[in-house]
């Protein structure tokens, strides 16, 4: 358990907390009576756990941590974050002034959830019939990424000077764009392996 695998696991365990926070601050939102401290907690919490991403990674390079563990903790929580954040601000409301800002709509996280579990179930494929799983990040996942982290941003810190909506169609839109190029790049893999063509004697 080095260092860096120490602060994924923090980052793990602060997700319940980040997510009873949102929870707790929609519900004080629904009965008229905001309770600001559980929204600044929660921005705090998700703050901290997205910076700390940066931080493990550069201690396991600078100190040479790199691990097993680490390849498998990281993406968890990087993940879990995101996905957490997504779920959460889509069933609990963060606006008492206008509901579409305070909540994303039904759709985003369907395809953020398909297109993760697409992924997953993709690679668990690979390994299975090819025995090795090369996964290339594409720019347009980064992209993905990094607008589905803006749209967290634009309902936590309640931004007006563009709509929610034009970012989460923005998010939306290379999100499913990253989830084909990954698919192309598995069957592609499956290809270069025989499987995609089975012969039917």
């Amino acid at each position: 358990m080095t260092t860096a695998n120490k602060i994924t696991v923090v980052r793990i365990l602060m997700i319940p907390v980040f997510v009873t926070m949102a929870i707790y601050y929609g519900q004080s939102i629904q009965r008229g009576a905001p309770l600001e401290w559980q929204r600044f907690t929660a921005i705090a919490i998700f703050l901290v756990a997205a910076v700390s991403d940066g931080l493990d990674g550069y201690i396991a390079r600078r100190y040479k941590q790199r691990s097993t563990l680490g390849a498998i903790l990281d993406p968890i929580a990087d993940k879990g974050l995101l996905l957490s954040a997504i779920i959460t601000l889509s069933i609990s409301n963060w606006s008492d002034i206008d509901p579409e800002y305070g909540r994303f709509p039904a759709w985003f996280p369907v395809l953020v959830i398909t297109r993760d579990a697409v992924i997953l179930v993709g690679a668990g494929v690979l390994h299975l019939l090819n025995g090795k799983v090369q996964v290339k990040p594409s720019w347009t996942g980064k992209v993905a990424t990094v607008l589905q982290m803006a749209a967290i941003a634009w309902v936590m810190l309640q931004l007006h000077f563009l709509s929610l909506l034009y970012v989460v169609i923005a998010a939306g839109v290379f999100t499913f764009i990253s989830g084909i190029i990954y698919v192309m790049d598995g069957v592609r893999q499956l290809q270069a392996e025989g499987h995609a063509h089975a012969k039917v004697d």
